[in-house]
């Protein structure tokens, strides 16, 4: 039997914890009719300038290419949650932009999203919290 790292360990149990939460979060915010990928990118939208970000900024926020941002967000663009919005100084440059009713579901899956976070996070020590928050930022995490 090989030996692994400390460090291939973490990674490894990130990504088995990754796992379970996304299937915790999902299967609660389905009541709100959205996954846990779309709350995240709702949150983004919510907390930008102008709730509005280029397309390929919210594909790097939440971790996806610019691909999987576009299949994304088609569901929530039909669904009215979300609308494309053109840069008046260049065409090539496309904006996402939270739409009223997308704000709307955000803001009512936040209080299910809080909830679900306050049962996974019951047996976490909080003081341990603020040191895994850093270290997740400084792995490339983008919500501080």
């Amino acid at each position: 039997m090989s030996t692994i790292s400390q460090e291939l360990k973490l990674f490894l149990n990130l990504s088995i914890v990754q796992a379970i939460i996304t299937k915790r979060f999902d299967a609660r915010l389905q009541n709100h009719g959205i996954s846990l990928n779309e709350f995240m990118i709702l949150h983004h939208l919510a907390n930008a300038q102008d709730e509005k970000l280029r397309r390929t900024d919210v594909a790097e926020k939440v971790g996806l290419t610019a691909s999987g941002i576009t299949r994304m967000l088609s569901p929530l663009e039909k669904l009215g949650y979300v609308k494309r919005e053109a840069n008046s100084r260049d065409a090539r440059v496309s904006y996402v932009k939270l739409a009223n009713a997308g704000k709307k579901i955000y803001l009512e899956a936040i209080a299910t999203a809080e909830a679900t976070t306050g049962q996974i996070m019951t047996s976490v020590k909080f003081k341990k919290l603020d040191e895994l928050q850093r270290m997740l930022v400084e792995l490339g995490g983008t919500i501080e």
